[in-house]
């Protein structure tokens, strides 16, 4: 499969994060949302997950693969860490995962993984992928408004 659309993702949203000032990133509109800064962190979260989900699932079927994304948030501090560490984490992963999906066979994209946290439902390789890339997408869109 090529996922150059994910390489050139990374990128172009690295240069367009340069455009965002330090109080941008740090700005929370309540206690309850994440401000851009966790956004970004949050990405890094799913990657470091869905990597795990693109390598298990090609040798072990229906693994139970989940993660609480506010525990995660909150227990990575991303708030008050330095902005520059977070988009350098989450360019290296999502590289890496371009270079892992790329070299994913192609009989394996049906094997199935269990992303859910109740109630037992499998998705297959190719639709975490892409869903993944629609997650980021839906997210990065949030960081490049003003308004978070």
């Amino acid at each position: 499969m090529d996922y150059q659309v994910l390489r050139d993702m990374v990128e172009n949203q690295i240069e367009k994060f340069n455009s965002i000032s330090e109080n941008q990133w740090n700005e929370k509109l309540s206690d309850e949302k994440w401000s851009k800064k966790e956004i970004l962190g949050h990405l890094c979260d799913s990657a470091l997950t869905n990597m795990r989900r693109f390598v298990v699932t090609q040798y072990k079927e229906n693994e139970n693969i989940v993660y609480d994304q506010n525990f995660w948030v909150k227990a990575q501090n991303y708030q008050n860490t330095t902005i520059l560490d977070i988009v350098y984490l989450w360019k290296y992963l999502n590289l890496q995962i371009v270079n892992v999906v790329e070299n994913i066979p192609d009989e394996l994209l049906d094997n199935v993984c269990d992303t859910t946290k109740l109630e037992k439902q499998s998705f297959t390789l190719r639709f975490i992928i892409d869903e993944y890339i629609s997650h980021m997408n839906h997210h990065l869109k949030v960081i490049n408004n003003d308004k978070i």
